[in-house]
């Protein structure tokens, strides 16, 4: 059968290359008993090409069956897909065929392979390979003829290294993958799904299919498409119902329309904590942040003050060390001021020249150049997250009385990733 027919019989619209070149894959693997995997996003339509391989291959008159396996919960999936005997299990009350002894000498489309538990991904390879299988509570060896053929939305090898997905059944499955693409890769299908979807819900309601213009149909093939052609089948008989008239414009085009959203705040990868845990202490790093420019600003505007009035020149000679430190000990904590004359004073009649900053780690050098004044203030202040983490931490429990729930609702962490900081810092309550 040519590609056309093909797409005539199982209703496959489209001349995309990515499309026909997976259909012209499923033709050439419908001939044999070779593992199939289905790789594409929800809603592209896997399983009609599971349909195509079934009806093209020798198995076409023996049984089909689609399973999902993201729909059976852990316990019973083992039961589902190998059967049981009586009394294998609480509320097993008889014997039961699983899949593999039903659909001996057919197809098995296994969706969203992915989801399945290590504990049946070994029993489904021992399957693949040899043909045999046991009954859930039974001993006796069962042997079976099934095709499978399974599909993912996920990214399998990227399981494997995760451990979530055998790597041998992995490459067991995928002994011929076929690559579904997504609608948002096919943008000249868009149109001719969208006319098929309002014509079909004409004929069903026996009204007048609805139109596009030039803007609205832009709109429709510029639409990212998360759910595919599922998505655009719900849009379709959206407008079919609602549009106020048959002639769609880009204006109302825009209604039917999901808003486009997304998240632009960074994220760190591979990150070990939950989603929960990581979301508060990020917070408390940007507090740290907000505050560390804030006393770097408040410094700045300091000296910035000394050098617009010239009044406070004298004043600023006198300066020194203990001085600034206890007037300014409610903004700087634990900052020590290097004054770059020996003896701790400014000096008025110092030349224009700049003394290179210390080389000290976590240290924020403000230096200061005037005609009259000279100034090469050093501010050495600890920039460790951590430190600053592990301040914040003893802040709360003091404030709180050593009370961890009080101080972990003050700090925006759950009491138990407090109780693990309190562990790492070292900190006696």
């Amino acid at each position: 059968m040519d590609l056309q027919s093909i797409k005539n019989r199982f209703g496959i619209i489209g001349n995309s290359p990515a499309l026909n070149h997976a259909l012209n894959t499923a033709v050439q693997v419908a001939a044999t008993d070779l593992t199939v995997l289905i790789v594409g996003e929800s809603g592209v339509g896997k399983e009609v090409f599971s349909q195509i391989i079934h009806a093209l291959s020798s198995r076409k008159h023996n049984p089909f069956i689609a399973v999902n396996c993201g729909a059976i919960p852990e316990g019973t999936i083992d039961s589902e897909l190998f059967g049981h005997e009586k009394g294998a299990f609480t509320g097993a009350v008889d014997s039961r065929k699983g899949y593999f002894e039903t659909v001996n000498g057919g197809t098995l489309f296994m969706d969203e392979i992915g989801e399945m538990p290590l504990g049946t991904q070994a029993r489904l390879l021992r399957v693949l390979e040899t043909g045999e299988f046991i009954r859930v509570g039974s001993s006796k060896v069962q042997k079976t003829d099934v095709r499978v053929i399974a599909a993912t939305n996920r990214e399998l090898l990227e399981f494997t290294q995760k451990g979530k997905f055998r790597e041998d059944l992995y490459y067991r499955l995928s002994t011929v993958p076929i690559r579904v693409s997504s609608l948002r890769d096919r943008k000249e299908d868009i149109l001719l799904l969208f006319r098929k979807f309002v014509v079909d819900f004409a004929e069903r309601y026996k009204t007048t299919p609805v139109q596009l213009d030039e803007e609205a149909k832009q709109l429709l093939i510029q639409y990212p498409w998360p759910g595919n052609i599922r998505e655009l089948k719900n849009i379709a008989e959206q407008i079919s119902v609602l549009s106020a008239s048959n002639m769609v414009s880009g204006k109302e085009m825009r209604i039917f329309l999901p808003e486009k959203k997304g998240n632009r705040m960074p994220m760190l990868a591979g990150n070990s904590t939950t989603s929960g845990e990581f979301a508060n202490e990020r917070e408390i790093l940007y507090k740290l942040f907000f505050d560390m420019k804030k006393d770097v600003t408040e410094l700045k505007k300091m000296f910035v003050e000394i050098l617009q009035n010239p009044s406070l020149a004298g004043a600023a000679a006198n300066f020194t060390k203990e001085s600034i430190l206890n007037d300014y000990s409610s903004n700087i904590t634990d900052t020590s001021v290097i004054s770059t004359n020996s003896n701790n004073n400014i000096s008025n009649n110092s030349q224009s020249n700049l003394l290179p900053a210390q080389n000290n780690i976590g240290s924020v050098p403000v230096i200061l150049h005037n005609e009259d004044i000279q100034m090469h203030e050093e501010v050495e202040e600890s920039l460790n997250i951590m430190d600053k983490e592990k301040e914040l931490i003893v802040k709360a429990l003091k404030k709180h009385r050593g009370k961890r729930k009080d101080a972990s609702l003050d700090l925006g962490i759950s009491e138990r990733t407090l109780y693990r900081k309190l562990k790492e810092y070292d900190i006696d309550e």
